[in-house]
């Protein structure tokens, strides 16, 4: 895909309704795939209110210690997707499972540069004698979760990818059962699947 104009005219849709809205966003999602710079800044502004909603709960599962703007998140998001070669998506799911990914890796490096110049700055005006800074609670918090959930991709990569669907873009269980052709009672088998396999991921770390 080709990157987005900064300042795309948003036309606000609901990806999540009728099979002509499937077939619309799926055409038009491999069209930008295809290098098609139109394409890409309409599926960008299709795709900008439901992106932005990803953004919002992401920064506000990150804590209050990350002052990144929502509006930037998404932009540099999009642009990180943009910007790969070769990454194609084979379904709406595939795409805004990997966009939160994207906002979350976005999110995890802002957090540990400013964690670094934060101690930076306190070791050049802390005595040699006196305790070391505390360590920035949120983002360490969110690095413990960015590994749980890479190891859960390597063992299941479709838990892992229920997880940012459902806990990080807020779709429903019955949305994620229509994004991914599968019953309700599936998603939510699965859904337990998932907790379990954090929990015990996240303790370990």
């Amino acid at each position: 895909m080709t990157r987005p104009a900064p300042s795309p005219k948003l036309t606000p849709r609901n990806l999540l309704g009728l099979s002509r809205v499937d077939r619309s966003f799926g055409e038009l999602l491999r069209v930008a795939e295809g290098g098609d710079p139109v394409a890409s800044d309409a599926l960008f502004a299709a795709l900008y209110g439901e992106l932005h909603g990803i953004a919002e709960r992401q920064l506000h599962r990150g804590g209050r210690e990350l002052t990144l703007g929502t509006t930037t998140l998404v932009h540099e998001a999009y642009l990180r997707i943009a910007d790969r070669e070769g990454l194609a998506f084979a379904s709406r799911g595939q795409f805004f499972a990997y966009a939160a990914r994207a906002m979350r890796r976005l999110m995890l490096d802002y957090a540990r540069r400013r964690r670094t110049l934060k101690r930076g700055a306190e070791f050049q005006i802390t005595s040699p004698g006196s305790e070391p800074p505390a360590p920035d609670s949120s983002s360490e918090e969110l690095e413990r979760l960015v590994e749980a959930l890479d190891q859960l991709a390597q063992v299941d990569a479709s838990l892992a990818q229920l997880v940012d669907l459902h806990f990080f873009c807020g779709f429903t269980f019955a949305e994620v059962a229509q994004l991914r052709g599968v019953s309700e009672r599936t998603v939510q088998r699965d859904w337990r699947k998932a907790r379990l396999a954090l929990h015990r991921t996240v303790s370990d770390i």
